[in-house]
């Protein structure tokens, strides 16, 4: 049978990166705020053209590292 539309290839890699708007919703904060930490150098990060991709490793450990 065919994949639904909603459905992921099989061979679709594991989600390596996030974008600022998935930070700024993980940690409930503004976009705004969520670019401040980017140019912080809070994280390790790759831009693609304008687009700029948080390394998943490096957020997860750096708010592993926050106290609550």
């Amino acid at each position: 049978m065919s994949q639904t539309m909603n459905s992921a290839p099989k061979n679709v890699p594991e989600q390596r990166t996030y974008k600022v708007e998935d930070i700024a919703v993980m940690l409930n904060i503004g976009r705004t705020s969520a670019y401040s930490l980017v140019k912080e150098g809070h994280f390790k990060i790759v831009r693609v053209g304008n687009a700029i991709r948080i390394s998943k490793k490096s957020f997860d450990e750096w708010l592993d590292a926050q106290a609550f």
